[in-house]
C-alpha cells in the first residue's frame, strides 16, 4: 500500500511536461536568432563569434572518437556472436551505397534541370591566388594515399588524434573482435568500457548546455561575415541546393520510412534539437554522443546503434553527395564547360568513392570536391573557389541530411534484425512516453 501512494507522485512527475523554454530545440533556435541579430548590427564580431561556435564544436568533438570506440566495441562485445556483426556490417554497406547513389542521381538531375550556373560566366583570373592551397594540398595527399590506406591508421593512437572516423571504426572492430576471442577474460574490459561511455554521456550532457551559445556563436560569424541576406537572398545555387535537400527527404528518405513503417515527421520531431545544432554549426560531430543515446532510448537495440551509427559517419554522406553532384556540375555551368552525360556518369562514379575516402578530414566536403575535380580533369580545380563564400550555407543543410539518414538508417537496419522495440519507437516518434 505505501509503495502505491509513494509512486503516484514520481508518475505524475514522470508525465509532467516540461516548460517549452527548458526544450533544447527552443534554446538552440532561440541562440540561432539572437545570434543572426548580432551578426547583423555588429558584424565586427563575426570573428569573436567564430571563437564561439568552433570552441562548442572543439568540446564535442574530443570526446567523439572515444565514444564511437566505446559504442563499437561494446556493442560487438555484447552481441558475442561474430557472424551477426558480419551479417549487419554487409546489409549497412550495401544500404549506404545503395542510398547515397540516389542522392548522386537526384543532385544530377536537378542541377542539369534548373541550371543555376548556365547564365553565369564567372572569371577564373579574378580569384585570389592562394584561395585553394590548403585544399589543395589536403585532397592531393587523399588521392595519393588511396581509400584503402586511409582505413588503417598509422598508430592506434593517431586513429583519434587525426578525428578520422573512419580509422576509428576500423581499430574499434579489430579491438571488438580480439574481445570476443578472449571470451569471459575479457568480462572486466567490456564492463570497464560500459563505464567509461556512460561517464563520457555525463559529461557531453554538461557540454550541451553550452549549445544555444555554440548555435549563436556560428550563425553570427555567418551573418557578419555575408549579411543578413545570407539567410533570406541565398543565390540561385544555395536555393537550387536546399530544393534538392528537399526533394531527396521527400523522394528517398520518406518512402524509405513509409515502408519500414516509421513516421519521417515523428523523427525529424524526435531529434528536432540535433537538426537546428548541425544547421547552426555546420557539425555532425557536435551531435554524434546525442544520437546514440536519442536512438538507443528510442528501443533500438545498443549493438546496432554502436556499430551503425559510426558506420553510417563514415560512409552514409546522403547530404554531401547531393551538395558534391550539384556544386561540381554548377561550377562546370559556370565556367562554360559542357560536360556530356557520359562525363556526368563518370563523375557520379568517381564521386561514389571519394565521397566516403574524406570522412573525418576537417572541410572533408570541400577536400574531396577539389580530389575529384583533379581526378576527372574536366572542370578546372580553381572553380571551386567560386563557392567558398557559400560553402558555409550549403554545409548547414547537407549536414543536416547527412544527420537524418543516419538516424532512419540506425532505425531501419535496427528493425531488420529484429533489433529494436517496436512498442518503444511508436510511442518516442509519436512523441508519447512507452506504456509501462
Amino acid at each position: 500500500m505505501a509503495t502505491t501512494t509513494q509512486s503516484a507522485p514520481a508518475a505524475a512527475a514522470a508525465t509532467r511536461h516540461k516548460p517549452f523554454y527548458m526544450d533544447m530545440s527552443v534554446q538552440v533556435f532561440a541562440g540561432m536568432v539572437l545570434g543572426a541579430a548580432i551578426g547583423h548590427f555588429w558584424p565586427h564580431s563575426a570573428e569573436f563569434m567564430s571563437t564561439l561556435g568552433e570552441l562548442f564544436i572543439r568540446l564535442i568533438a574530443m570526446f567523439v572518437g572515444l565514444i564511437i570506440f566505446c559504442a563499437v566495441v561494446h556493442g560487438i562485445a555484447t552481441v558475442r556472436e561474430a557472424r551477426r556483426v558480419g551479417r549487419v556490417a554487409i546489409r549497412a554497406l550495401i544500404y549506404f551505397e545503395v542510398v547515397t547513389t540516389f542522392a548522386l542521381v537526384i543532385g544530377l538531375v536537378t542541377i542539369n534541370v534548373l541550371a543555376p550556373g548556365r547564365a553565369a560566366h564567372f572569371d577564373l583570373s579574378a580569384l585570389p591566388a592562394h584561395a585553394l592551397d590548403t585544399y589543395q594540398h589536403t585532397a592531393q595527399t587523399i588521392s595519393a594515399g588511396g581509400f584503402f590506406l586511409n582505413i588503417v591508421p598509422r598508430t592506434a593512437i593517431s586513429a583519434f588524434t587525426d578525428g578520422n572516423v573512419l580509422q576509428v571504426v576500423f581499430l574499434s572492430v579489430l579491438f571488438a573482435f580480439g574481445l570476443l576471442a578472449v571470451g569471459e577474460r575479457g568480462k572486466p574490459m567490456v564492463d570497464m568500457i560500459e563505464i567509461a561511455k556512460l561517464t563520457v554521456f555525463k559529461i557531453i550532457g554538461y557540454i550541451m548546455w553550452l549549445a544555444p551559445i555554440g548555435a549563436m556563436g556560428a550563425i553570427a560569424a555567418t551573418v557578419g561575415k555575408f549579411g543578413i541576406g545570407s539567410l533570406t537572398s541565398l543565390g540561385a545555387l544555395v536555393g537550387e541546393f536546399y530544393l534538392t535537400c528537399l526533394l531527396f527527404i521527400v523522394i528517398v528518405l520518406w518512402p524509405i520510412a513509409a515502408w519500414s513503417g516509421i513516421s519521417l515527421i515523428g523523427l525529424i520531431r524526435y531529434i528536432r534539437a540535433e537538426l537546428l545544432l548541425v544547421i547552426g554549426t555546420s557539425s555532425s560531430e557536435s551531435v554524434f554522443p546525442q544520437l546514440v543515446q536519442k536512438l538507443t532510448a528510442l528501443g533500438c537495440d545498443e549493438s546496432i546503434v554502436g556499430l551503425i551509427l559510426p558506420t553510417g559517419y563514415a560512409f552514409n554522406h546522403d547530404g554531401t553527395c547531393l551538395y558534391f553532384a550539384a556544386v561540381s556540375i554548377f561550377l562546370a555551368q559556370a565556367t562554360g564547360v559542357d560536360l556530356t552525360l557520359t562525363q556526368q556518369l563518370g563523375l557520379l562514379g568517381i564521386l561514389l568513392v571519394t565521397s566516403k575516402g574524406g570522412a573525418g578530414v576537417a572541410g572533408s566536403a570541400i577536400v574531396v570536391l577539389v580530389s575529384t575535380l583533379a581526378a576527372t580533369g574536366t572542370v578546372p580545380v580553381a572553380a571551386v573557389g567560386l563557392i567558398l563564400g557559400v560553402h558555409r550555407l550549403l554545409s548547414s543543410a547537407f549536414v543536416a541530411v547527412n544527420i537524418l539518414g543516419n538516424a532512419l538508417a540506425t532505425i531501419v537496419i535496427a528493425q531488420w534484425e529484429g533489433a529494436v522495440d517496436r512498442k518503444l519507437l511508436l510511442s518516442g516518434l509519436a512523441g508519447q512516453p512507452a506504456a509501462a
